[in-house]
């Protein structure tokens, strides 16, 4: 589903923010990405849907060869591979329902579809009675799900999420863990970068730790493994 064959990645100010990591990921997988800040965690897994493309080394993301993969063809990639991030990323203009219906309408689906699948992913979410609300409407928590609906909506393969719940609330951190466990058991793999450490050793799944652009620790229920 997801390999990587000796992936360094290399910025143009030196820094070697991943040096030469090789790593497996099957489908239907849920894995945590740990390690200190700074330690290439977010380079690790932009790379996994072409934000940062590799200095060297291979990676292969459902087939797709992402080392020579042209720019053009890289919004076929973005179709099987759903992205949520920590600050939401929602279009500040267009409602809950518009955000969501916009990843489908890019591909031309009918408007028929799009009305039904943009409430399917409304309901999983729980946030089918807020679907005409502005983002700014919204509590931070209720933004994030609007962020994981609009992740799904083309049923990827993988959903990918940087720090899902670091701007939230304790509380509101477990609802979001409870969505991702619930994409996670339709089959979808998921892969999150987090420094929540109760997350962490609460819901155990497997661990890749990240320090100094390596990996080293890859454990199946694995803990956090850090302070704080």
């Amino acid at each position: 589903m997801i390999e990587m064959k000796g992936v360094t990645k290399k910025y143009p100010n030196g820094v070697v923010a991943v040096n030469d990591i090789s790593v497996t990921i099957k489908q239907g997988e849920f894995i945590y990405v740990v390690g200190s800040s700074g330690a290439g965690k977010s380079t690790f897994i932009k790379m996994m849907y072409r934000e940062e493309k590799p200095t060297s080394g291979n990676i292969i993301v459902n087939g797709i060869q992402l080392a020579t993969l042209k720019d053009h063809r890289v919004p076929y990639l973005r179709r099987q591979v759903g992205v949520v991030f920590q600050d939401f990323k929602l279009l500040p203009t267009l409602t809950v329902y518009e955000n969501i219906a916009f990843a489908l309408e890019s591909i031309e689906e009918s408007p028929e579809y799009i009305k039904k699948r943009v409430m399917e992913v409304l309901d999983l979410v729980g946030l089918k009675h807020k679907a005409r609300m502005v983002p700014d409407e919204l509590s931070g928590g209720e933004q994030q799900r609007v962020s994981i609906a609009r992740s799904i909506v083309n049923k990827p393969k993988v959903v990918i999420a940087d720090e899902p719940t670091g701007n939230l609330d304790p509380e509101t951190s477990w609802d979001i863990m409870s969505i991702f466990e619930a994409i996670n058991a339709t089959g979808t793999t998921v892969v999150m970068a987090t420094h929540n450490k109760d997350i962490v050793n609460t819901i155990k799944r497997r661990v890749i730790a990240i320090e100094g652009g390596r990996i080293v620790r890859d454990e199946q229920r694995g803990d956090y493994g850090y302070e704080g």
